[in-house]
């Protein structure tokens, strides 16, 4: 029986489904109230209870998320019981990975959208495994290769030793372990060390260019200088279309169905592993192509003329990139921010980035927040700390007065933002305009 302490998070949800789906047994704990990442879960009729320490029985494998410190009761009960095998997230997946050829995909910003690219480019033709960080997970018995979102936080990229590595950016975040930039960027560096074949990095970024590995590294963008360089671009509000050249040859013509320059981006970092894997280019268009989003990044709900967009976004270039792609989206309507931070810590050091950010909109507000665990790093602030950077925006607190507010400004293009629970409040004001309609 394998265990997932915190079986709702995203990573956790993924990876319990593909375990659930190599035949072996799982079950569950987390908090009894609804998560976007459950779905799946309960798909599979994985039993997930409530935290408890009698839930660790003798002989299981117990993998326990990483946002649980040895003295959660869970946990502890788990390190205790010597019959037990005890696994953080990260170990697991590391231990997990050496069965196959890997892609680990890595960043600051971008990464999810990248993985779930790349999952669906290998996904056709072939028999792959991947693990999203939006709660999808999927292995296929015969799978050889394995695609999954490496994520920097604390150093748990380090566990991974990939085939492949793609890093899309390196800007600044977690701020709560990471003190500077700069061991933000040697944890970078110190990973690309550890990559099998080929590092794929993203050339306009300030840093990547100064990263040294054992195997090649391979640029990607639209300058000169870039090993694999997009050329004679074309970005419309519902398409995209490029020439490629892999070291200034042709590489192909690809025509996908993105909007956002982030999308062109990321599909380049895609196309490279695909090219380097010995793709053809329609096979790699067809499989890009058929990428239909991943959960919680810039999905789109229509209610006439009110549009609804929920995104994950919680750094501030995140909710820049956002924002601009909404505008290029819908390029002659009313946007509306609505932002709920994660972290005091990333709110605390970023608060005029963010700011700048959120302004692009034309109405702004910004929800309320707890902190999970950085309140002792002196970031001890409230959501006023942000809104007292932007003029004139709204502090919500996600009552239906304040779905009214928002509707006030309808008709609009509603832009929700966050890496916590901001769907209800979405959901409240969709609600709330629909039955006016009746």
């Amino acid at each position: 029986m394998y265990h997932f302490i915190g079986i709702k998070g995203t990573g956790m949800a993924a990876l319990a489904c593909i375990i659930h789906d190599s035949g072996k047994e799982v079950n569950g704990s987390d908090l009894s109230k609804h998560f976007f990442t459950e779905q799946p879960l309960v798909d599979r009729n994985i039993p997930i209870s409530e935290f408890g320490p009698e839930n660790i029985k003798d002989g299981m494998t117990v993998i326990i998320g990483n946002a649980f410190n040895e003295d959660f009761p869970e946990v502890a009960a788990a390190r205790s019981n010597p019959t037990v095998k005890c696994y953080r997230y990260h170990e697991f997946l590391g231990k997990l990975l050496n069965d196959y050829h890997s892609i680990g995909v890595s960043g600051s910003h971008g990464k999810t959208t990248t993985t779930g690219m790349c999952a669906a480019m290998l996904s056709y033709g072939h028999k792959i495994g991947y693990l999203i960080g939006d709660g999808t997970g999927y292995l296929d018995p015969e799978a050889t290769d394995f695609i999954l979102e490496a994520d920097e936080f604390r150093n748990h990229f380090l566990a991974y030793h990939p085939d492949y590595a793609i890093i899309t950016n390196m800007d600044w975040d977690h701020v709560d372990f990471f003190k500077t930039n700069e061991e933000y960027i040697n944890a970078y560096k110190n990973y690309v060390k550890q990559v099998n074949k080929a590092v794929i990095a993203w050339g306009e970024d300030p840093y990547t260019r100064e990263l040294e590995a054992d195997v090649p590294i391979y640029y990607y963008g639209e300058k000169d200088n870039d090993d694999i360089q997009a050329i004679n671009i074309v970005e419309t509000d519902r398409m995209m279309s490029f020439d490629l050249l892999f070291n200034k040859q042709p590489a192909g013509h690809y025509e996908l169905p993105f909007v956002g320059h982030h999308l062109l981006l990321n599909s380049l970092a895609v196309i490279t592993v695909g090219l380097l894997k010995g793709l053809e280019a329609e096979e790699i268009e067809a499989g890009l192509s058929s990428f239909k989003g991943v959960k919680r990044r810039f999905k789109i709900e229509e209610n006439g003329e009110n549009i609804y967009i929920d995104d994950y976004a919680h750094h501030p270039t995140e909710v820049k990139i956002t924002l601009e792609a909404a505008r290029k989206r819908y390029p002659d309507r009313k946007i509306v921010a609505v932002f709920k931070p994660h972290r005091t810590g990333r709110v605390y050091h970023f608060v005029q980035q963010f700011a700048d950010a959120l302004m692009i909109a034309d109405e702004i507000g910004v929800c309320e927040f707890t902190s999970i665990d950085d309140y002792d790093n002196g970031a001890d602030i409230d959501i006023t700390y942000l809104a007292n950077y932007i003029p004139g925006s709204y502090v919500f607190h996600e009552t239906d007065e304040d779905a009214k507010i928002l509707a006030s400004f309808a008709p609009a293009v509603y832009v929700f933002m966050s890496s916590k629970d901001i769907y209800p409040f979405k959901e409240k004001l969709k609600s709330l305009q629909i039955n006016e309609k009746v």
